[in-house]
Parts: structure tokens; sequence; C-alpha cells
């Protein structure tokens, strides 16, 4: 299997050259030139077998010019006692829908379904095609994958990572994960703007000529860990073909009946991960996106019409803060027949005046797969209180747009499809949010964190708590427009 970029169709590679360059040298995102399927038969094979021997099966199917036991290799590394459930990723009845918990990983996040495993995937590719750069990681985040990729790739030989987080859209808990992170390899800077400041100044670095020629004379390139990186994105095909599978081996479905998926989703990677498992040949009804305030893909996916001339909202799900949303690129893509002309007419456009618009044809075929809803605050604090009041189970910020969103579209059209919401948090992240949904403030997330034990009984996880004792190692903070000036003179001189 090739991977060809959205702005360049000619340009067509194997995974492990995809996962290693991360971004084509045009901008452009990789996609695989086809998906492949998965059968009935494979799908029923599954139902007794693990989390990581799913997720070989799936990445077979993918990663075609790595060998069997490269393959065994990373995903055993990456889906072990690191995860604090057996299933690794969880499913737990909540009411009317099924909770997909993928948080159980070091991090508390569901990016560590795929950032424990693109360090090994890296490394591999890596000797694959006979690379000996070292790697330059740049990751700009909105919260999660920022700690997670440092987790992931702390002391990893022949890789340096940096991370990008806006100084003030994340919660207290996701700033000391980031800066408190240990590994020689590592560094950590706040960015004084929003994560799309963030996203888009990644994003100049990648493609500037100067500082990539620069990198290449002392030895190094340029690869990232955001879900732009297909190393991110096709390990989280494999949790929506698991939880097919889990759907049926617990009853809720019968091989081959329909289920729904809804997403809470920024930057799209999650649920275009549950648009290629649909592809693929898992009986999905309706991907359902679910968004904050800043509810972009909501009005995207309602009128064919994506424009970021609106005001960004600081939320309490700040993972989802995002108005720029790379991997919808990959969909539209897809879409458009995999015409790199039309995707690049259309980012062109996107650039220029802030929008764009799809043709007819286009929308129709969004729209017989995506529906959209999204939620204020108020909204997800509410959710939050009547799901535990209701279930006696605690979401995060996040997933409580998702159960929100999903209710209000049971309740607009009726259909009563099982539906797998995707969890992707540990509620404790959000410590001093999730406890204002219960009318009741704290001075800080840990205080936060201790009343909210005492509330529920849900317990801290322990890499959390131990946070706020941690030595804080990094402090830099700078706008948008020196983060190059920063790359250089860390990563490169």
């Amino acid at each position: 299997m090739l991977y060809e970029s959205t702005r360049n169709n000619t340009v067509k590679i194997p995974a492990a050259k995809a996962i290693v360059k991360g971004i084509s040298e045009e901008g452009g995102l990789f996609v695989p030139s086809s998906l492949p399927g998965i059968s009935e038969s494979e799908l029923k094979m599954m139902e007794n077998l693990s989390y990581s021997e799913r997720a070989e099966i799936v990445f077979t199917k993918f990663f075609t010019d790595f060998t069997q036991e490269e393959i065994s290799y990373c995903v055993r590394a990456a889906y072990g006692d690191n995860f604090d459930v057996p299933e690794v990723a969880k499913i737990v009845e909540v009411g009317d829908a099924q909770i997909l918990e993928l948080w159980h990983g070091p991090t508390s996040a569901f990016k560590d379904m795929a950032l424990q495993i693109l360090p090994f995937l890296m490394t591999t590719s890596m000797k694959k095609i006979d690379n000996s750069d070292e790697i330059i990681i740049l990751t700009a985040t909105s919260g999660d994958t920022g700690k997670a990729a440092l987790e992931g790739f702390a002391d990893a030989p022949g890789i340096e990572i940096a991370v990008f987080y806006p100084e003030n859209g994340v919660s207290e808990i996701q700033k000391l994960q980031m800066a408190t992170q240990n590994g020689s390899n590592v560094l950590v800077c706040a960015v004084t703007g929003n994560f799309d400041d963030c996203q888009t100044a990644v994003k100049k670095i990648f493609t500037d000529k100067i500082i990539t020629e620069k990198a290449k004379n002392n030895g190094k390139m340029f690869s990232s860990a955001n879900s732009i990186n297909l190393g991110r994105l096709i390990p989280q095909v494999v949790y929506y073909i698991s939880a097919y599978v889990d759907a049926v081996k617990n009853g809720t479905v019968k091989m081959g009946e329909k289920i729904n998926i809804c997403v809470p989703t920024g930057n799209f990677g999650n649920i275009l991960a549950a648009y290629y498992a649909k592809q693929m040949g898992i009986p999905v009804n309706k991907l359902i996106c679910a968004s904050n305030e800043n509810n972009i893909l909501t009005d995207f996916i309602n009128t064919g019409i994506y424009d970021k001339n609106r005001e960004f909202i600081t939320t309490i799900s700040p993972s989802m803060d995002i108005l720029i949303s790379s991997n919808l690129e990959r969909l539209l893509y897809h879409l458009c027949g995999n015409d790199s002309g039309k995707i690049t007419e259309i980012y062109s456009a996107l650039n220029e005046n802030g929008k764009f618009a799809i043709d007819e044809n286009v929308f129709m075929k969004l729209k017989a797969d995506f529906v959209a809803g999204y939620c204020d605050d108020k909204e997800t604090k509410e959710q939050i209180k009547e799901t535990f009041d209701k279930c006696s189970y605690l979401c995060d910020t996040h997933t409580a747009v998702a159960v929100r969103v999903y209710n209000d579209y049971r309740e607009k059209t009726h259909d009563f499809t099982p539906t797998v919401i995707a969890s992707t948090a540990n509620p404790y992240k959000f410590s001093a949010a999730i406890l204002s949904a219960f009318g009741e403030t704290a001075v800080s997330d840990f205080e936060a964190a201790k009343r909210l034990n005492e509330i529920t009984g849900e317990p801290i996880p322990e890499k959390i708590a131990e946070l706020r004792t941690k030595k804080v190692r990094f402090t830099y903070s700078r706008t948008p427009d020196l983060l190059p000036e920063y790359v250089l003179e860390k990563l490169i001189s």
C-alpha cells in the first residue's frame, strides 16, 4: 500500500517513509491511495483476541512494507502494562450508550492510544528507509497530544521533540504534565496565542525551505507527532474496529448490525479514524461530530461552508478549542475523488479569505456519513451533573459534550441505533471545571480533584496526583512569530 499527498497526488510513498516525513514537502497530508477492507469473518475471529492482537491485524493491512515481526514488536511494546485496564480501550454502558474509554494509558488521555505506539513505528521506519538523520519532532497541542507525545518519545534514540501549547488555553493539570516532563531530548514552550496559532506556526516551519535546509546540513530532519502524521491516525482506526467487535461480543448488536459513533473532536483526526473504519467495512450508520462553542465543524457539516472568520472562544473543553481542523483536509480529499488540485484550491481560499465552500456533490457525500451538533459550557456542565446523578458515571468536559450532542441528536431524529461514544480523557485532567458542574469551586485543580474524589468516589490517577510535587522544568514562552527562531536556536544550531 502506498500513501499519497492531499496537495500532490503524484507523490506516492510507502508507510515507513510517510511516518518519518510526517507531512509532504508542499504541505499536503499523507492518505492511503485506497483503504483496505475488513471482512465479517475477520471481525468474528477478532472476538476472542486481545486488543494487541486486533491491532496487529489492522496494522498488517495498512503497513504493508513492515514485516509481521516488526508490526508485532511495535504493538506489543505499545499496549501492555502501561495501560491500567487489560482491555486497553474499555467499553462501559452508560444510559442508552456505550462509552468507549480511551484514556487508560499513562497520560490519562485518548492520545496515548496512538502516541504509545508512534515512537516504535517511527524508530522502526527510520531503520527501514536507512535514515541516519536525527529526527526533530515538532508538535502543536491543544492540551493532551503534547503530554502524550512527550511521554512516548522521552529519551527515544535519534529523536528530539519540542511541544508548543497555548499559554492560557490548557488546564492547570495539562500544563503541569508538559512542564514537568522528564527526558534529555524534550523541550516544551508556551505560545502567547491559541492552538491555531501554534499549529499554523509549526506547519510553516515544516515547509520553510531555509529552516529545513539548515536542519539537513546539520544532519537533522523534521517530523510530527500531531494527527497530521499517518502514524498517529492509523492506530486510532484500530479502537473503532475493536469497539465494534466488543459491541457484538457484549450483545449490544449482532454481527452485521449497524452502530452510530459519536466523537468529540476539534482537529477532526479522531472522527476521521471512525470514518476510515466505516469505509473499511465496519457497519456504521452515522458518524456524529460533537463540538463545543467553537462549532466550526458543526456549521461546516450542516451547511458545506467552512468559515474561520469568527470569534475564538476559550472553553472548559480546551482540547476542542480549534478553528483550523487539520484532518478535515484528508476527508475532503477522499470526498473530492482524490483530486489534489481541488484540495489545493480549497485551502488556498481558506488561507486567503478564511473560508471555503464545497460543491453540492461533495456536500451530499459528506451528509451521507456525518451529522453534527454542539453545546456550550453551561450545557456541558449540566450534562456532567446529569450523567453522574442518573448513571453514577463521571465524564470529563469533552466526553460530556459528546454525550449532550448524542442525546440532542437522538431526541431530534428518534434514531435509536446503538451508539458508541468516544471518551477522550480522565475527568481529573479538568478537575476545576468538573467541580464547577457540581456547584463548587476550588483554588487549584489539585484541591478540586480532592473535593471531586470526596463527592464522587472516583479515584485520582496516581500520575495526576504526583504532579503537585514534581519539579517544573520548562517555563519558556514565545509569540508565534518567534517559534522559527526558537527552533533554530534550541534544536538546530
